[in-house]
């Protein structure tokens, strides 16, 4: 059994970046030029971050990044899979590697100290970490591939932490309303980490889309989340900017 802990997740972009079509895209719509000339004009990234500012995202939709994926959990896939305004490839369970059946998991390092006795059918009791529940299942997923029980059924015991890799395509609105949510401290660990990662190559590719990429704290200002805010953020809060606003209009 091959294990990987989770923050181990690699993430490479495959594709975007360098031309950027939101330039395009914005010119196109306001611009009395013709479509050559808007193509052939030079990139203007003060164009790209003052749309974004404004919030005026559908320009945005030109533009298409395509990440390759592996060292996540089914856990992660699970959450990832939420985002509906995407593409996902996701590579089959049952691949046969060099004649072996190969059984990965991801594992975060908060539960390995965790063993707790169970009682076998017959009566015995035998102490059990998650390693060890790890190991009893490969020999029986292994044991069943012999036997010659398809690997569809008997993936139906296969844990969560089974390892998926996949390639995730997504356009640059959709990157910029997933980070809000997935960056922030009250996502689960592993699709944080991979939010974050993700974010940074994209940051890389088009410094100009993703400036002010991140949480909601970061592209917001505040925090979205009110009472549900993460303990460790002291970021104001929606409802506390919401008051600081009509005061001052009430004082104007």
């Amino acid at each position: 059994m091959n294990q990987m802990r989770v923050g181990e997740g690699t993430v490479v972009l495959l594709a975007g970046g360098g031309k950027v079509y939101t330039d395009v895209a914005a010119r196109f719509t306001r611009s009395e030029r013709g479509l050559s000339e808007i193509i052939a004009s030079p990139y203007n990234a003060d164009l790209v971050r003052s749309i974004i500012e404004k919030g005026h995202l559908a320009a945005t939709e030109f533009d298409y990044f395509l990440f390759g994926v592996e060292g996540y959990s089914r856990v992660t896939e699970v959450q990832l899979v939420r985002k509906r305004l995407a593409s996902y490839l996701i590579k089959s369970g049952r691949v046969q590697k060099g004649g072996k059946r190969s059984y990965d998991v991801v594992l975060p390092d908060s539960i390995l100290p965790h063993r707790t006795d169970c009682t076998l059918p017959d009566g015995t009791t035998v102490s059990l970490g998650a390693v060890d529940l790890l190991n009893m299942l490969e020999e029986w997923y292994d044991a069943g591939v012999e036997a010659g029980y398809k690997e569809e059924d008997l993936r139906y015991l296969k844990p969560q932490a089974t390892e998926f890799k996949a390639l995730i395509g997504m356009n640059a609105h959709a990157l910029l309303d997933w980070f809000k949510i997935r960056c922030c401290k009250n996502a689960q660990a592993e699709i944080r980490d991979l939010a974050n990662k993700m974010m940074h190559l994209c940051k890389e590719a088009a410094p100009a889309l993703f400036e002010d990429a991140g949480p909601s704290c970061v592209s917001l200002g505040y925090c979205p989340e009110n009472e549900f805010q993460h303990p460790s953020c002291h970021v104001i809060r929606k409802k506390e900017a919401l008051e600081l606003l009509r005061n001052a209009a009430k004082r104007s």
